[in-house]
């Protein structure tokens, strides 16, 4: 379990994955970090489709608390909580929380010693009011370029963008608050989906400046190392090989025994294996076709070379490495469903995240939190029947 932030409080503003993302890396860590969802709670929660994992995912370890922020009851409600708050982290729609007298410059004389960090599609320049999603900013990047085959741009397969732009805005964060442990003040922090993905793109962009050509999209591109893509076995099963240096190239020779192509000067080195790729990655691909799955994975391994089988989401539920290394956290879903998910995936001092709350039901702290800030009991019944906020009384 990591207790490092678990001196700050932080109020998360959000929906769907980049606020919750950003807010996850800092609950993970230890933080304290309370979700105001709107009456009726967080739209995520009933999302279908590739949404139907966001909530129960990007929410763990945090706690819900309902409060009506359109009306000024909640929003004084909220003022309260910002007494105490160290960081608010915000992803709605732009101008939506200066709307509701709750933008930065709306608080910061207030609250000097608040990190508020808005998270948005872009940030400062003409396209600020824009909205934006992962998939859009996958599009203007290149980045769905790079991925898709020419002239077939396809998004990455998990939303890369929100969770990368959480993140970055989870560093800007930590930036923020080493700097008040120095000043006393806080700051205005933003990320934002664009750029995060044009920072994504930046070593295409460094190649394209360097050979004065288009970038080809990477099922096209050729690679840097000579072998370096995937192969079917004799099961008809896609495998993952790679072969990154000429000693990983003389393993190989040995272990699917081409001594022929060890001794052969054209293959010596990495640049002459390119040169060669013509006949010689058929070659390799006939040599592969030719070994059960599990036997050139064994070799593979016994090479010592970067490979891997062909995996989906769902057989990580039973990888051997996640499972070993805890990487697999039990988490209830907030049906009641059992299962396990990725943990934050760093250690401190060999120690990784816990999950200390279950992705919250809906207005599950709301009690607790406004007793905690001294209203009585008769305070919060009449906030219930007047629909400021709302509470899950079952927990």
């Amino acid at each position: 379990m990591l207790n490092t932030l678990s001196s700050l409080r932080v109020l998360e503003f959000s929906h769907a994955v980049l606020g919750p993302a950003c807010g996850l890396t800092l609950a993970d860590l230890g933080a304290e970090v309370i979700r105001i969802e709107p009456p009726g709670g967080d739209p995520t929660r009933s999302l279908k489709g590739f949404g139907t994992g966001y909530y129960p995912f990007f929410n763990r370890n945090k706690k819900s608390m309902v409060v009506d922020i359109k009306s000024a009851a909640g929003r004084e409600i909220v003022q309260q909580l910002l007494a105490t708050t160290d960081v608010l982290i915000e992803n709605f729609g732009p101008g939506t929380m200066a709307r509701l007298a709750l933008g930065y410059d709306d608080l910061v004389a207030a609250y000097p010693r608040l990190i508020y960090c808005s998270l948005k599609g872009f940030l400062p320049g003409p396209y600020a009011n824009r909205l934006a999603l992962d998939e859009v900013v996958q599009m203007m990047s290149g980045l769905a370029y790079m991925t898709g085959p020419a002239g077939r741009p396809l998004r990455a397969g998990a939303s890369i963008i929100d969770i990368m732009g959480g993140t970055y805005g989870a560093i800007a964060i930590l930036a923020a608050l080493r700097e008040r442990d120095a000043t006393g003040q806080g700051q205005f922090v933003n990320s934002a989906l664009f750029e995060t993905a044009a920072f994504l793109m930046g070593h295409h962009m460094a190649y394209a400046a360097i050979t004065q050509e288009p970038v080809p999209p990477m099922p096209e591109r050729v690679s840097a190392w000579a072998i370096y893509r995937t192969f079917t076995t004799a099961d008809g099963d896609l495998i993952f090989i790679g072969v990154t240096s000429d000693k990983q190239w003389a393993r190989f020779c040995e272990l699917f025994e081409r001594a022929d192509w060890l001794a052969d000067e054209r293959l010596a080195s990495n640049n002459g294996r390119i040169d060669h790729r013509d006949w010689l990655l058929p070659q390799i691909a006939d040599l592969i076709a030719r070994h059960s799955t599990a036997d050139a994975l064994r070799r593979c391994e016994q090479a010592e070379l970067p490979f891997s089988p062909i995996a989906q989401p769902e057989d990580l539920f039973d990888n051997e490495q996640l499972l070993a290394g805890g990487s697999l956290l039990e988490t209830v879903l907030p049906d009641g469903r059992q299962t396990h998910l990725p943990r934050l995936p760093l250690l401190l001092n060999g120690q990784g995240a816990a999950i200390t709350q279950h992705p919250p039901q809906i207005g599950e702290h709301t009690r607790p939190l406004l007793l905690e800030m001294g209203l009585t009991d008769g305070e919060i019944e009449r906030l219930l029947v007047a629909g400021v906020v709302a509470a899950n009384e079952k927990t």
